[in-house]
């Protein structure tokens, strides 16, 4: 069974970089068993109600500025599935989790610079989901879990955002520094998710230290694709920290495994 996976996408030019980062994302996409399809949850592609795609073939989204144009040329001609796509409907409705079909949505920098490492030559069929801010992490953690199953056949699921996430407490300069108290919240995240403190997780909040520059109001939408990985494995609770670097003195690049 493939586990489910939390990847941070990182900054927009991750996609043209080449750096100890995107050298291991390139890495693992070779080491797992090649996915029969890729369900990815992204930090940017919010809704109120659960999204599932239902396309064919997927165009680019180009959501930022004032990077290198170059990332504007970028293409990853991914396709859909849509058999599985109805296979996710099927799952939601018996776990009575309220969805909507989207049919045109492409895919956002969130999706295809973490598919684009991982897998390169856009081969393998893609169900882009939406992540919702207003839920709690229980409810989230409910959305994953009832994916769970898409892994017995092979279905990689990925959430795909950051554990540290503050765009106004990034240093620019990007020289080489880490804030401690971004590495203190990343720590207490991976104590918790490997005991599987779910109590603590849901109130990190409270719990976590530095939780308000880690996770900022504006910004729990980078965080909650985590929520959803691990849902995907609540039958072997299992979590792995697979890797964890910093950019711009606490952007966090971590990637974790669950199963």
């Amino acid at each position: 069974m493939l586990p489910s996976l939390f990847i941070a996408h990182g900054a927009p030019l991750l996609a043209v970089e080449n750096n100890e980062y995107t050298q291991f994302l390139s890495q693992l996409g070779k080491q797992l068993s090649r996915p029969k399809a890729i369900v990815l949850f992204s930090a940017h592609w919010e809704a109120r109600i659960q999204k599932v795609s239902e396309v064919d073939q997927y165009s680019m989204i180009y959501d930022f500025g004032g990077f290198d144009p170059v990332l504007n040329r970028i293409q990853y001609p991914a396709v859909g599935n849509k058999d599985i796509a109805k296979e996710i409907e099927d799952l939601f409705t018996s776990s009575a989790i309220p969805f909507a079909v989207e049919r045109q949505r492409g895919l956002d920098h969130g999706a295809w610079v973490v598919l684009r490492l991982l897998y390169p030559n856009a081969e393998i069929p893609v169900i882009s989901m939406s992540v919702n801010p207003q839920l709690n992490l229980e409810e989230h953690y409910k959305i994953g879990k009832a994916l769970e199953q898409l892994r017995k056949h092979d279905i990689l699921i990925i959430g795909s955002g950051g554990t540290v996430h503050n765009l106004r407490a990034l240093n620019w300069a990007d020289d080489g520094s880490v804030d401690q108290w971004a590495v203190e919240f990343d720590e207490w995240l991976a104590q918790t998710l490997q005991q599987w403190d779910l109590s603590s997780l849901y109130s990190y909040q409270s719990t976590a230290p530095s939780a308000e520059l880690a996770v900022p109001p504006y910004g729990k939408e980078h965080f909650i694709p985590l929520i959803y990985a691990m849902g995907a494995a609540d039958r072997v609770q299992k979590a792995t920290l697979l890797h964890r670097s910093y950019r711009y003195g606490n952007l966090s690049h971590s990637v974790w495994k669950f199963g």
